[in-house]
């Protein structure tokens, strides 16, 4: 077998592919995981994502607003 260094394609391509396996195995949906645990799951984040956006709004008051008369001005113009 020729001599591989650590920089040559081959070696980098084979840690690559290690480095996927390790990401799916890491990151692989529970099988065991109940729709119920997906549900709080699920409702956890949207609390937070609502609770960051409400600090958001706290902090930029000014931006907030814009952020809502923009918003008001789609629904305006929204067809229903």
């Amino acid at each position: 077998m020729p001599n591989v260094d650590e920089g040559s394609p081959e070696l980098r391509e084979e840690r690559r592919g290690e480095r996927r396996e390790e990401h799916r195995q890491e990151h692989r949906e529970d099988p065991r995981e109940t729709e119920a645990e997906r549900r709080r799951r699920r409702a956890r984040f949207l609390r937070e994502l609502t609770e960051a956006r409400e600090l958001r709004d706290r902090v930029q008051p000014r931006r907030a607003r814009t952020a809502r008369l923009r918003h008001a001005m789609r629904m305006r113009t929204f067809r229903w």
